[in-house]
């Protein structure tokens, strides 16, 4: 930033995170995370798994977020277990890393986001029930270790096909029903925007439930300002509701330019103008 100030002044009253797996993917994961933090954000990671969790501790940065199970869904009986078994060990790395809190879906994603339960006609009693269950059995895990998990909407037009409970209104059901302090919702506005739209009255009606919000333009998945969501538009209006959480940015690099995609990022979220175009 050329203006003097902090990120965290730039962008107040919001704390501004980026995914570390999606963003300045020229560099090796050790080296954006450094960077990232340099700058001054939170950094977020998908599958702890497939990272060596001591050097990553060792960069100093401070994490926001991460998976927060291995293997399983929601509402079967051998999926849930699988879930929760994992969940339990995704805690213990999740401690390593200083990380609050541990992101859910319905189902499991496979290679290119696939679920690994399709849902072709969506949920039935049956599943809405054992998910609920399976969220409660989750939210009680989080509050033994002291950590959220936070079940995030998806979409299944573009990048999740047959996903189950993916719509921003189902998870935030599913989170309203359990009614537990260590399970909030992670909403994806960009997941959102291609699933339901009416961004700001989602937001309106979810707030009492965010744990977190993460963010990408449509069409593209990538950084604000490169497609339709009008993000100073919600920046102001998340400011009106009183929102004082972090935003996320789970995005690609337009162009593979990733120190324009964050300057954009910030200036989406900042009452101050862009240093960079």
């Amino acid at each position: 930033m050329t203006d003097g100030l902090t990120l965290s002044q730039r962008t107040a009253p919001f704390s501004l995170a980026v995914c570390a797996e999606m963003i300045l993917l020229e560099m090796p994961i050790l080296e954006r995370v450094r960077y990232l933090a340099q700058k001054g954000f939170l950094v977020e990671i998908w599958d702890w798994t497939r990272h060596d969790l001591k050097n990553l501790a060792a960069t100093g940065a401070v994490f926001s977020s991460m998976t927060g199970y291995i293997n399983g869904t929601l509402a079967d009986d051998e999926g849930a277990a699988e879930m929760l078994r994992t969940a339990a060990l995704s805690i213990q790395a999740a401690k390593e890393l200083g990380i609050p809190r541990l992101n859910l879906h319905g189902t499991g994603l496979g290679p290119d986001g696939l679920p690994v339960m399709k849902c072709l006609n969506g949920p039935d009693g049956a599943m809405w029930m054992k998910a609920r269950d399976t969220l409660s059995r989750l939210a009680d895990l989080g509050e033994r270790a002291g950590i959220m998990f936070v079940l995030e909407n998806l979409n299944a037009a573009v990048d999740h096909p047959a996903v189950p409970f993916g719509r921003a209104e189902d998870c935030a059901a599913l989170v309203r029903s359990v009614d537990h302090p260590s399970l909030r919702l992670m909403l994806d506005l960009y997941h959102a925007q291609i699933g339901e739209g009416d961004l700001i009255s989602l937001l309106r009606k979810t707030q009492p439930l965010i744990g977190e919000i993460q963010i990408a333009d449509v069409p593209g998945r990538c950084e604000p300002g490169t497609g339709e969501i009008n993000y100073p538009a919600i920046a102001r209006a998340l400011r009106e509701m009183g929102y004082t959480g972090v935003i996320g940015l789970e995005a690609w690099a337009s162009d593979q330019d990733s120190e324009r995609a964050l300057n954009r990022f910030v200036a989406a979220f900042s009452d101050l103008p862009s240093s960079e175009p």
